[in-house]
């Protein structure tokens, strides 16, 4: 999932950006309101995290204007006024949740996790496809009750795949939700996750999970999801 960190603080911004980080989220970070308007306006995001006191356009405007636009996106917001009417305000803005600082990053991870899960739609903690288990919560993966160890960028790709279940999703949409505003177009590291991740979860395993439309993009799907004509040219692989 792809989060937009609003804040100018440097210091913060890099601590909790690396925790997101290290969460499995793509993070990109505004300094300021213009920017965060900017970058909002231009990539889709699964949630936002805005600190009220921001440069050029304060974080309450950022939010009335976001919604203003209809965007319905999740936003959690930071500050460090903890008195009712500021944190009246910010709810009236359009704020899903409102934290103050100083604050604990666990609890910042656990507010998250609550605005994406009823977020856009009503995401559940565990997803199930065919014998592969995905727990959102503690990012544990099972196939056929074996444990699946992966990687931070695995595990996100995966769990995007597993949302958008039986839904062929284009390169781009994949870059969108899983890697950050840094991401190289013209890489393969999409393919080469996706061929990792084939490898752990689909490997020894009778029936593939994991296909590739040839000219499309990929989808994860059990046997029950797929369409008449398969999921491409050989059997699902690249």
């Amino acid at each position: 999932m792809r989060i937009l960190l609003v804040e100018d603080d440097a210091r913060i911004a890099r601590f909790v950006s690396r925790a997101l980080r290290e969460q499995a989220y793509a993070v990109d970070v505004a300094a300021d309101g213009e920017d965060a308007l900017y970058k909002a306006s231009v990539s889709d995001y699964d949630a936002v995290i805005l600190d009220v006191l921001i440069p050029a356009r304060d974080g309450f405007e950022v939010c009335r204007e976001l919604r203003s636009k209809g965007s319905d996106v999740p936003v959690l917001m930071l500050t460090a006024r903890d008195a009712v009417p500021d944190r009246v305000k910010g709810l009236d803005s359009g704020a899903d949740d409102y934290l103050t600082k100083p604050f604990a990053v666990a609890e910042l991870l656990a507010r998250l996790r609550a605005l994406l899960r009823r977020g856009r739609v009503v995401r559940p903690a565990l997803i199930s496809v065919s014998d592969l288990r995905i727990d959102t919560r503690a990012h544990a993966v099972t196939r056929a009750g074996r444990a699946v160890e992966l990687t931070a960028k695995e595990y996100a790709l995966l769990e995007y795949l597993a949302r958008e279940r039986g839904r062929v999703l284009t390169r781009a949409e994949i870059a969108e939700h899983v890697w950050d505003e840094n991401f190289d177009p013209l890489s393969n590291l999409i393919d080469v996750n996706i061929n990792r991740l084939r490898r752990k979860v689909d490997d020894g395993c009778a029936v593939p999970l994991i296909h590739t439309r040839r000219g499309e993009g990929y989808m994860l799907a059990a046997p029950e999801d797929l369409r008449v004509g398969g999921a491409g040219e050989g059997g699902g692989r690249v």
